[in-house]
């Protein structure tokens, strides 16, 4: 199967430090909508695992976040792109749970739905969890600039990490390179 797993806030959308909390707040960064119809097109399944804790913290519910992602269905589907799922975890910080990245639970799920391994699948992402959920699963990691990237990049505490991770400047620069190699 060719799968390619992307964070949301900060790789598909701006991201916000007050989190993106109506569908009106989510916005799509230049030219990743099309990035993922280009990967559709490609021949691969373009899923989201995302952190969400604005749920936990109260700022917005599950019915809010479905109209998020709808109107993310609609716009990327004006470009002939689709996304056939969608991951999240809903807690916060401190509740410990398995699927909060840099845990793998998300990853654990997703292997499980398309029954397929994730040593050859790259995950695209905006922060140091991001990474290390993926390194952490043997996929293949991936941080672009936008959204928190570049604090992420400019973090001592993430150097190691980062080490031999690929970096793009967008999500459209990261399929561009991805699709020249195939």
């Amino acid at each position: 199967m060719k799968l390619i797993i992307l964070d949301r806030d900060g790789v598909i959308n701006e991201d916000s430090d007050n989190f993106i909390k109506d569908p009106s707040e989510w916005v799509p960064i230049p030219g990743s909508l099309e990035a993922i119809s280009r990967l559709n097109q490609a021949g691969y399944s373009v899923v989201i695992a995302t952190n969400q804790s604005g749920i936990a913290r109260g700022l917005f519910d599950i019915r809010t976040l479905n109209d998020i992602h709808e109107k993310m269905h609609r716009a990327l589907s004006s470009v002939g792109g689709v996304i056939p799922a969608i991951f999240f975890c809903p807690h916060g910080p401190d509740d410990n749970c398995e699927c909060r990245k840099p845990k793998t639970g998300l990853f654990t799920q997703i292997a499980g739905r398309f029954k397929t391994g994730l040593q050859d699948v790259s995950a695209v992402g905006d922060s140091l969890r991001d990474i290390q959920s993926a390194k952490a699963v043997g996929a293949k990691p991936v941080l672009v600039r936008t959204g928190k990237g570049e604090r992420t990049l400019s973090n001592p505490d993430a150097q190691q990490e980062l080490k031999d991770v690929p970096v793009f400047d967008n999500l459209s620069g990261f399929v561009n390179d991805f699709l020249s190699k195939e």
